[in-house]
């Protein structure tokens, strides 16, 4: 059933705004001055992100009736982010044994393709669906993509503390085995990285007034909670498969 025309015209309107705060934003990270950036709130959401995810998106509502969008407008979150990825990195690279080039190749790879690269993918997925699938058909309003990429953002910070923090400082001690033990251990990281992955995406989605449906985005938790107890019965440790393919990705 296609829309009518008013609501179209206001899809249209709200796309073309959408994009010119995307190039703003953009052009705001490129640039890089730090001095108009709030890293103070933006370590404050990081923290609510471990904490309360909720209150994240509360403010995210606040923003939608003060500045009339919903995603950032302020790349100070991804900035830290990203420095964040970089201490992580170097954790890992102790437990790979990297070289110094090998470092770099593994950190530009997790960066720009496990952050960027796979979070386009799930926001334009998400985005898609929200769009065209799911958006109450009395609402003229639209999925703002920034914001798809947003909700991928918050979602991915506890992943990233969890699988690049964590799990590197426990890996001799618990994870780095054959036992099944090992495994459980070490996929249990897992299994409460990808749950907190899954939980906050839907908050950000379920926050939006004009979204139906978000609630089904957490059926893909029972399908992980099945494929972790899979991987242990048939004792499959996640975390060494993660670490053979880093090698094998770098050369080292």
């Amino acid at each position: 059933m296609s829309l009518p025309t008013h609501m179209a015209d206001g899809n249209w309107i709200c796309q073309k705004e959408s994009i010119s705060r995307q190039y703003k934003f953009l052009r705001r990270i490129i640039k890089l001055k730090f001095n108009q950036m709030d890293f103070q709130y933006a370590a404050w959401q990081m923290i609510y992100l471990l904490t309360t995810p909720s209150r994240v998106y509360k403010n995210s509502q606040i923003r939608k009736h003060t500045k009339n969008q919903w995603a950032r407008d302020d790349p100070a979150f991804m900035v830290l982010l990203s420095a964040f990825l970089g201490v992580s990195s170097i954790l890992f690279a102790v437990i790979l044994k990297l070289s110094v080039p090998g470092f770099f190749k593994f950190f530009l790879w997790v960066v720009f393709i496990d952050f960027i690269g796979v979070g386009l993918v799930i926001a334009g997925i998400c985005w898609y669906a929200c769009s065209y699938l799911t958006r109450r058909d009395s609402s003229a309003q639209s999925v703002e993509f920034g914001y798809s990429f947003d909700v991928h953002c918050n979602a991915f910070f506890p992943i990233l503390v969890i699988l690049h923090v964590i799990q590197p400082l426990c890996w001799h001690i618990f994870i780095d085995g054959d036992s099944r033990l090992a495994t459980f251990l070490g996929n249990s990281l897992w299994l409460l990285g990808i749950a907190s992955y899954i939980y906050i995406t839907f908050l950000g989605y379920a926050a939006l007034p004009y979204i139906r449906g978000a609630e089904k985005i957490l059926y893909l938790v029972a399908i992980l909670t099945f494929a972790f107890v899979f991987s242990v019965v048939i004792n499959s440790n996640w975390g060494r498969h993660l670490i053979n393919f880093y090698r094998y990705r770098i050369g080292e």
